[in-house]
């Protein structure tokens, strides 16, 4: 297909122009990007005896890393309130204890259509990075959210 025949990247419907990251049904925040959507098995191989033709591969214990999100800055503070559940003052009220949410992304097109979501088991926030200010460049604000969980699925309307 030539290039004038492709619809705009826009209209893709494979395209997400943003993702949102709630935590028990609470938008926490709007990224343009998010990394560690992936989990891994672990194979574990035992050797048949008698003939030894091949080599037996079992499923063995799953692996998600954490997820991280990347955007411009946003003026919400569902962040920092939610962030705040991992240490500090709300970390000691609750008596030393993360409380583990679920948490959800869901992909959204340029045009505001919801595209695809997961949802995460047990999520808490392990790190926030903020923007790097410096006045002779013309970056972008960009924070930085990385979330450990337990698992995901395909979340369901």
């Amino acid at each position: 297909m030539a290039a004038a025949d492709r619809e705009p990247l826009g209209d893709d419907p494979t395209t997400s122009g943003w993702f949102i990251f709630e935590v028990d049904g609470v938008e926490i925040g709007t990224f343009r990007s998010v990394k560690g959507l992936e989990l891994t098995v672990d194979v574990h191989e035992y050797a048949e005896g008698g003939q030894g033709q091949y080599v037996h591969k079992l499923p063995g214990t799953l692996h998600w890393p954490n997820l991280v999100f990347s955007r411009g800055m946003v003026e919400s503070d569902a962040l920092f309130t939610w962030v705040s559940n991992s240490a500090g003052e709300n970390f000691a009220a609750n008596g030393n204890k993360v409380k583990r949410s679920t948490g959800a992304v869901t992909a959204v097109s340029y045009t505001g259509e919801r595209l695809r979501a997961w949802e995460f088991t047990d999520v808490f926030a392990v790190r926030w990075t903020g923007p790097e200010f410096n006045v002779d460049s013309a970056e972008l604000l960009v924070e930085e959210l990385e979330v450990a969980h337990n698992g995901f699925r395909a979340k369901t309307s």
